[in-house]
């Protein structure tokens, strides 16, 4: 299968798997529709398209584009997501092959890196129809309000594009946006996000403007990189080639910024780099609303463009597990491998979908030598992403991290508080955290819940643990299947 072209090949794609279905009932997409979406993704049902959308004639809205991680999987033509890693594993530095057959292998991976660049076209679908911001064309989008005290409508899943100042790397990053108005929005880009970095440099070059670009409604790998944590300076589009198999078709608006060009919706305008207001409240993935703490900068609408029949693309958070549980367990994976590359001692990991992924991390490792969990936990805080998780538990290469029983004994039998749990005041965080002491500032946790080393324990062995003598097992089976019937496993499953 080649790459989905766009959000409507996706929608079909869908529709051939049964995996969608389309509500005619008449509902706004203020406070109804995302209503609806949350009770649809907390039951794990389907995709939804909604072609009667109160106030909005002639628009759909589509949710929960994203119900389960094996249908995602599928749309990308993957078997696994750790492919992704382990193919851009090929270009770090020591990886790239040796000798005669290795130099053609490696022109042939580069050759699908060149592949993998966005490709420029000069034709945009979305160009069908052109709305003036006179025409105040953000009050024309079936936005949402997704809880009652939210501050207002928002674009919940735009990919917000800008261009690095320095660099020209393009970025693409998945950032609520607040309207303000028919021709405004705040942009949320938090602190550690690549959206804000390029803000800030814009500042540091004294510049009053900074264009941007919003997109809504594209196909599926493009909308999971605006949401991935790319490691800076990898642009964003040929990561998105990576994810689909194929470069992205992109389209040069007169702001010089790429956009997709099968996009449903394009946002043409900029930021004024000195304007910054309240954003919020918004209630989010933790559960809470993130009230107005700090301030974001103001996106100035100069065109909004929209193919004809339009497809309106929202998601929705709140507590888990949402449609993000999906998005974020396709993260985990596709990002393993290049965590384990550089940190060889991990097994696997897991962020648990009612860890809200920033919240708890979980990781397995093959331990060495003493202080190994905790050399681990340190090097994940200093590493894009997991920077910003909250409370990272390491386990031994034993322990099934997926299963949370597993861990929850591990933590239980292996932890003695005054020894294995660390605390590190006074540091980073992630922004939208309800407990911490301010917007990106707080404090973290680790627990080494691995056996200890006899230099960890007082120069004590560790007790041995409780095996199953696999021989006894075998012999007393018939007696056990009696009991059991046939689906006895020898493993208490």
């Amino acid at each position: 299968m080649g790459a989905l072209r766009d959000l409507r090949e996706y929608i079909e794609w869908l529709k051939g798997r049964n995996k969608l279905v389309e509500i005619d009932d008449e509902l706004s997409p203020i406070l109804e529709i995302p209503a609806v979406l949350r009770q649809i993704m907390y039951n794990r049902g389907p995709s939804v398209v909604f072609t009667n959308v109160k106030g909005f004639p002639g628009w759909r809205v589509a949710g929960n584009l994203f119900p389960d991680i094996t249908t995602f999987r599928e749309s990308l033509g993957l078997k696994r997501f750790e492919e992704v890693g382990e193919f851009l594993l090929k270009f770090a530095p020591g990886q790239m092959p040796s000798g005669l057959m290795g130099k053609i292998k490696g022109l042939t991976d580069l050759t699908k890196v060149a592949g993998f660049a966005p490709k420029r076209v000069k034709k945009a679908e979305f160009k069908e129809n052109v709305i003036n911001a006179d025409d105040d064309p953000l009050d024309k989008l079936p936005a949402f309000k997704t809880w009652p005290k939210d501050g207002g409508r928002y674009l919940t899943f735009p990919l917000v594009i800008t261009r690095d100042p320095e660099t020209g790397v393009n970025n693409m990053g998945v950032y609520r946006v607040m309207l303000l108005d028919g021709k405004r929005g705040v942009i949320h880009w938090q602190i550690h996000k690549r959206g804000s970095l390029a803000h800030q440099k814009a500042i540091e070059k004294s510049k009053d403007e900074m264009p941007v670009a919003i997109a809504i409604g594209v196909d599926p790998g493009t909308m999971f990189t605006g949401v991935a944590p790319v490691p800076y300076p990898l642009d964003k589009y040929v990561f998105a080639g990576s994810i689909r198999g194929e470069g992205v078709e992109v389209f040069e608006l007169d702001n010089g910024i790429l956009v997709p060009a099968h996009a449903e919706v394009i946002l043409e305008g900029y930021v004024k780099t000195k304007e910054l207001v309240d954003e919020g409240p918004f209630g989010d993935h933790f559960g809470y609303y993130d009230k107005p703490q700090e301030k974001y900068p103001v996106f100035y609408v100069e065109k909004m463009y929209h193919r004809d029949n339009p497809i309106y693309y929202g998601s929705v958070v709140g507590k888990p597990p949402l449609e993000d549980a999906v998005i974020g367990k396709a993260i985990e994976r596709v990002f393993l491998p290049i965590l384990k590359f550089m940190l060889p001692e991990v097994v696997d990991m897991n962020l648990p979908e009612y860890g809200v992924f920033q919240g708890v991390l979980i990781v397995s490792i093959k331990k060495r030598y003493p202080g190994h969990a905790k050399k681990v936990m340190m090097a994940l805080w200093g590493l894009g992403q997991t920077a910003l998780n909250k409370i990272i538990i390491v386990v031994d290469h034993t322990i099934n991290v997926h299963n949370l029983n597993e861990v929850i004994w591990a933590v239980s039998a292996n932890v003695n508080p005054q020894r294995d749990v660390l605390v590190v005041p006074y540091t980073h965080t992630d922004a939208l955290d309800p407990a911490m002491i301010s917007p990106s500032y707080g404090s973290k946790l680790g627990i080494d819940a691995t056996k200890k080393l006899p230099e960890e324990n007082d120069g004590k062995e560790w007790p041995e643990e409780l095996v199953e003598d696999e021989e006894l097992l075998d012999k007393l089976r018939s007696v056990i299947n009696k009991i059991l019937g046939e689906n006895f496993d020898g493993e208490g499953n």
